[in-house]
């Protein structure tokens, strides 16, 4: 008894050493010049992708595409808007967008390329 006493006694005050040196603040070292502060950075808002049929289009105003579970997403059209193929009603198109407030800015619009089909499968010609 006496013995497992004087061992937790003995562990206790090796812990309480041992992390009143951990809690010591780490030794100075000479840190190299620390760079000039650059330009604060710009905020972006995130970008966001979406692609459906296109539901409605005005160009250079907005576009309405039918987007995931069939929701109508619509879309305002900057003078900046990057506005790839031809959009007309009913083309697939891939949309990346920015929420501005409550409103949803295209910044590009792209025609999705056709779906591939695939090649008929060749047929052996006998010799």
């Amino acid at each position: 008894m006496k013995r497992t006493l004087i061992v937790m006694v003995a562990l206790l005050a090796m812990v309480a050493f041992v992390s009143g040196v951990m809690a010591q603040a780490p030794a100075q070292t000479e840190k190299p010049a620390a760079p000039a502060p650059e330009k604060a950075k710009e905020y972006k808002p995130k970008t966001m992708k979406v692609s459906g049929p296109v539901a409605g289009y005005e160009a250079g105003k907005m576009i309405k595409v039918k987007g995931p579970k069939g929701k109508v997403m619509t879309f305002d059209l900057m003078d900046d808007t990057k506005v790839k193929g031809e959009v007309k009603k009913g083309v697939k198109v891939i949309v990346t967008y920015r929420k501005d407030g409550d409103k949803m800015v295209a910044t590009a619009v792209a025609v999705a390329p056709p779906p591939k089909k695939k090649a008929a499968p060749m047929e052996e010609k006998k010799i």
